[in-house]
């Protein structure tokens, strides 16, 4: 985007009044220089603490503190120009103040006076936002980000007389997760990544990510996950796998150089602890980017339009870190409709469907579901996710990967163990289940202060009875239900 030309367009479309919402003042007024300058304009700005100035020749305008004495004065002055009003939004509730403002924008055409008002949050009242022009500054793309990249590590080379370090992937990740911030924040969380210690690293990413949250204003809906897993962390599921690998490149292809339509979103069903969280979380961290959950429970408010709000908001939040993975775990359960809750389950669902339907940002939503006769149709049909994945059992060769990751996880060698033992006394056992027997297991070798070995892990998943035996007939009738009606993730 070209700002100046954009800007300077809507000033000579002779909108009497333009808005610009933006934390970044010194940007927009340099901007309406650089235009003044070049149209031989006359341009003033007005702050509570300053009054109003014309820039150039360091006029000030007595008594012109406040809003109402300064719009007195441009009412009345038959002086055409550009009149730069910062933080006006407080004052905007008083009468007196809008018909001011109504007065200039209705003898603009004797008088070209045009207040430009530059603030975080504003919004005109009614009866003069029909006189207004809405501008807002652009975010430097993936090559604008690269380019200020590049600018800050020659800037830290000559300072600090050495070059800035970091593997290209991890350089990727970080570009990716400053997208859509305004230039000025990218710029300063770059320099806070190097001179930190002149090595960009996954915690930079990180807490970036956590940094760039917390500027959006999100207030606990949303939360950043920062120990997303990688694949070869989840045991199984190669069909799975597969699937997110080839997308994972159409995905993080900023500029849609493959032309493919950009991945919207899977839902995982299964069995409780099959790793469908585990799946979820290992998206984020296989494609490099940040991964966000969506807690349904901080969702919900008991005043009316709140939740719904509340959605909307987390959702414009999630679009604003794109890319990224969109993470709402056992999603039935935030959907669960109640006698008693006035339709209100309803109208978040028809939120939710709408923003799937329509959003065009590289979100891409990882939704887990336990019961899926919990969830309603028309969140399955086919379109609202790109495609619906059933996590069973683990067979037994998964089991043994189970074993095998939780294992080494734990600083056990596996080939101290019988693996093909532990597999067979494990059967129908979910990978959840496989890991807290290996806990318990070792809890039992500390007691009795003797190494973990296979006959105790075998004991132990005897002593254990998994889902599937203690609820069989629902999780039998899960699988049948998903057997034709979803892809295996297997």
């Amino acid at each position: 985007m070209n700002d100046q030309r954009d800007l300077t367009l809507i000033l000579k479309s002779r909108f009497p009044l333009v808005v610009i919402k933006t934390h970044e003042e010194q940007r927009v007024f340099g901007l309406l220089e650089r235009i003044a300058n070049l149209e031989s304009w006359a341009l003033f700005g007005w702050s509570v603490v300053e009054g109003l100035r014309r820039v150039g020749i360091g006029q000030r305008m007595v008594q012109t503190n406040e809003l109402r004495e300064c719009l007195k004065h441009i009412e009345a002055t038959p002086q055409n120009g550009i009149y730069v009003l910062f933080d006006a939004h407080k004052y905007l509730e008083d009468p007196i103040n809008v018909r001011l403002i109504k007065e200039v924008a209705l003898n603009y055409a004797k008088t070209s006076r045009t207040l430009v008002f530059v603030s975080h949050e504003l919004r005109l009242p009614e009866e003069v936002g029909r006189f207004a022009a809405h501008f807002e500054l652009s975010v430097p793309d993936m090559n604008g980000l690269r380019t200020l990249m590049k600018e800050e590590a020659q800037l830290w080379q000559k300072q600090q007389g050495e070059p800035a370090r970091g593997q290209q992937e991890t350089l990727d990740a970080l570009l990716r997760c400053l997208v859509g911030l305004p230039l000025e924040d990218a710029r300063r969380l770059i320099r806070q990544a190097l001179h930190d210690d002149g090595v960009i690293s996954a915690s930079d990413v990180t807490r970036i990510g956590r940094q760039k949250l917390e500027m959006l204003g999100e207030d606990g809906v949303l939360t950043l996950e920062p120990d997303s897993a990688r694949l070869h962390d989840v045991a199984g599921l190669g069909r799975l796998k597969r699937w997110l690998e080839l997308r994972r490149q159409p995905f993080l292809d900023l500029d849609n150089t493959t032309g493919l339509d950009v991945p919207k979103g899977v839902l995982m069903l299964g069995v409780q602890g099959s790793g469908k969280s585990l799946a979820a979380k290992a998206t984020a961290g296989a494609w490099g980017v940040p991964l966000l959950r969506l807690d349904f429970a901080a969702l919900y408010n008991k005043y009316h339009g709140e939740t719904e709000r509340n959605l909307r908001q987390s959702l414009k939040t999630a679009e604003a870190m794109a890319p990224c993975v969109l993470w709402i775990d056992e999603l039935e359960k935030g959907l669960a409709a109640d006698s008693g809750d006035d339709g209100l389950s309803k109208r978040v669902l028809g939120a939710l469907l709408t923003w799937m339907s329509e959003r065009e940002s590289r979100v891409f939503l990882a939704a887990t579901a336990n019961d899926v006769s919990a969830l309603p149709p028309e969140l399955l049909r086919k379109g609202r996710f790109d495609e619906i994945f059933f996590v069973d059992l683990p067979d037994a060769e998964t089991r043994k990967e189970v074993f095998l990751i939780h294992l080494r996880r734990r600083k056990l060698d596996p080939q101290g163990f019988d693996l093909d033992a532990c597999v067979s006394a494990s059967e129908g056992f979910a990978g959840a289940e496989i890991e807290q027997a290996i806990v318990a297991a070792k809890y039992e070798s500390h007691a009795s202060q003797k190494p973990l070995d296979t006959q105790m892990l075998v004991d132990e998943l005897k002593r254990t009875k998994p889902l599937s035996v203690v609820m069989a007939e629902r999780v039998t009738a899960l699988r049948e239900w998903a057997k034709d009606r979803t892809v295996p993730a297997c």
